[in-house]
């Protein structure tokens, strides 16, 4: 009966009581399939948007419409017969139906067409009979109509995807700017990412270490960061060049939680080979202070001196955070006899600075120091008296260790109290 080329046929009589008698009860097939859709399909119950009923019942009656031009004519269905598809595809990814539910109600409207049709062919058995060769052009509709929806609401979903990217980058450059936000997308960007402007917000900052391995990218990087910040914590995440951005929310709980979402992605991503840099912020009172917020994570990522971790400024003493910033005076300050016991027990493994490290870490306490170094007690008082030797320091005098210390750390280059990835 229909044409594949889309050439029209001859109707068949009993097709044509059939297409009359659908037409009689159409605004009732219509109805049916929407208040089927709306009981089988969550989503579009769970829309906000009130006027989403009446333009499902709009779309369903356009499409119920073109089925039965096509038939009438005798010809199969084309994809110029569904062009409201396209309009009604992206009204849907706008009021947050999936494209799964999407299709699905498109399925549900179908069914509910061809029952339609059975229902009025049931008392005339000519029509009974020629109403079972139309199934295969309901087939084709499904086909075509799906088609056509699945490529519109993608095509929409993309354009949605790049639309909310553009207003994304643009918010942050905003606050990182500390600039005025005028009400509109970026506003409501904020408010669905759980930041308002009197909101406690902390700012992380991640850069790779090294180039990313086969094809990963940092937009990888912003999906698992997304995921482990997001969902409890919210936030804005973005790509900026060549570092991700996180502005989140600080609970009134403190920042642990989200430090210790971003240390398990992190050890994750390094693992898949993106290896990141992450610098948290100290937590900063309103939006208006995210510059300084950003300032601090970026100081607290280059604290890792190129290595893969995760470094929260929170989690730091303040002489671990004075002596984590570059300040080039500070080195040249340090006494000739410290700098050279330093860069030299570096080029020989650096055992000496471990032991000193230990011993501050024990409270000065030579014994402590060497059970947690697994060596004889005797071992640590001699490196102890080496350091003591060739430093001239006084290793039981408070201001010659913190002289000393200083010199380490700021020489040495390793990070304080970095969360390195699991598994290194």
């Amino acid at each position: 009966m229909a044409r594949r080329n889309g050439v029209k046929g001859e109707v068949a009589p009993a097709v044509r009581r059939i297409i009359d008698g659908v037409e009689a009860s159409f605004d009732a097939i219509v109805a049916r399939s929407v208040e089927r859709t709306w009981a089988q399909v969550p989503a579009y119950a769970a829309s906000p948007d009130e006027g989403l009923h009446a333009e499902l019942t709009a779309h369903v009656d356009a499409v119920f419409r073109a089925a039965l031009t096509s038939l009438s004519e005798a010809r199969s269905p084309q994809r110029s017969d569904f062009p409201v598809t396209w309009k009604y595809a992206a009204n849907r990814v706008r009021q947050g139906v999936a494209l799964s539910d999407f299709l699905k109600a498109y399925r549900i409207g179908q069914v509910t067409l061809w029952e339609g049709l059975l229902e009025t062919a049931k008392d005339d058995p000519e029509a009974r009979e020629a109403a079972l060769t139309l199934a295969t052009h309901v087939m084709q509709v499904i086909e075509v109509g799906s088609t056509v929806a699945a490529e519109a609401f993608l095509h929409a979903h993309q354009h949605q995807v790049a639309e909310s990217d553009r207003v994304r980058r643009d918010l942050l450059e905003d606050l990182l700017a500390g600039r005025d936000l005028s009400p509109g997308p970026k506003q409501a960007m904020l408010r669905s990412a759980g930041l308002e402007p009197a909101t406690s917000v902390s700012v992380a900052s991640a850069a790779p270490i090294r180039p990313l391995l086969g094809d990963w990218t940092l937009r990888d990087a912003v999906s698992a960061v997304r995921e482990a910040v997001g969902a409890s914590y919210h936030g804005l995440t973005v790509v900026r060049q060549d570092e991700v951005v996180t502005i989140f929310p600080v609970r009134s709980g403190g920042m642990s939680g989200a430090a210790d979402a971003l240390e398990k992605a992190i050890a994750r991503l390094s693992r898949q080979g993106i290896p990141l840099a992450v610098g948290i912020s100290t937590a900063h009172k309103g939006l208006t202070e995210v510059p300084e917020a950003y300032a601090e994570a970026c100081v607290a990522r280059d604290g890792l001196r190129g290595e893969p971790g995760v470094l929260a400024l929170p989690q730091l003493s303040t002489f671990d955070y004075l002596v984590l910033r570059e300040d080039e005076t500070a080195r040249r300050l340090i006494r000739p006899a410290l700098r050279r016991f330093v860069e030299e027990d570096q080029a020989r493994g650096g055992a000496l600075i471990s032991t000193l490290l230990e011993y501050i870490a024990s409270d000065l306490n030579a014994k402590v120091a060497a059970e947690r170094l697994h060596m004889h007690v005797n071992t640590a008082y001699y490196r102890l008296d080496r350091i003591a030797e060739r430093t001239g320091c006084d290793l039981r005098r408070l201001a010659d260790v913190q002289e000393l210390l200083i010199a380490v750390r700021l020489l040495s280059g390793r990070p304080p109290a970095a969360s390195p990835p699991e598994g290194r």
